[in-house]
């Protein structure tokens, strides 16, 4: 177990709390690098992959991109930039809505269900790797992050 101090080279923090926000931005920082190397040999990112998880959730219903970017883990991302990278990719379609033709829906296609597919395990597998904790920390972890949350 490497320390957040041996890690980033520094002796001490302002206060635990200093310490702690560091140590959240340095551990997401590692979950992405870890998560992009996974999904590298795919041709796709953690966020395009979160959209395509999300279109997934939708089962076979079209939503809208401003629904999709509601739903993201990263509220910077531009989701409508990941979603035409992802419709280049064929993994999703776009269309006009019928209703309002100011929106456009998207729909995952066979071929982001087939890689969400083959993605499924590596990525729980993955997950199990990255985390070096015991069910009953990451049980407890979750809780306090949600508490962290507020």
């Amino acid at each position: 177990m490497v320390k957040i101090e041996e890690a980033i080279q520094q002796k001490e923090f302002k206060d635990p709390y200093n310490k702690v926000v560091v140590n959240l931005l340095y551990t997401n920082s590692f979950l992405v690098t870890s998560q992009n190397a996974l999904f590298k040999p795919y041709g796709i990112s953690p966020e395009q992959y979160n959209v395509l998880r999300i279109l997934r959730g939708q089962n076979g219903v079209p939503t809208t991109v401003s629904s999709i970017q509601e739903r993201m883990l990263n509220k910077m991302s531009n989701a409508s930039r990941l979603i035409e990278k992802l419709k280049l990719k064929g993994f999703v379609k776009r269309s006009e809505c019928p209703n309002d033709r100011r929106q456009v829906d998207v729909l995952i296609t066979e071929k982001g269900l087939k890689i969400l597919t083959e993605l499924q395990l590596k990525v729980e597998k993955g997950n199990k790797m990255f985390v070096h904790l015991n069910i009953d920390e990451v049980n407890q972890l979750n809780d306090l992050l949600d508490k962290l949350r507020g």
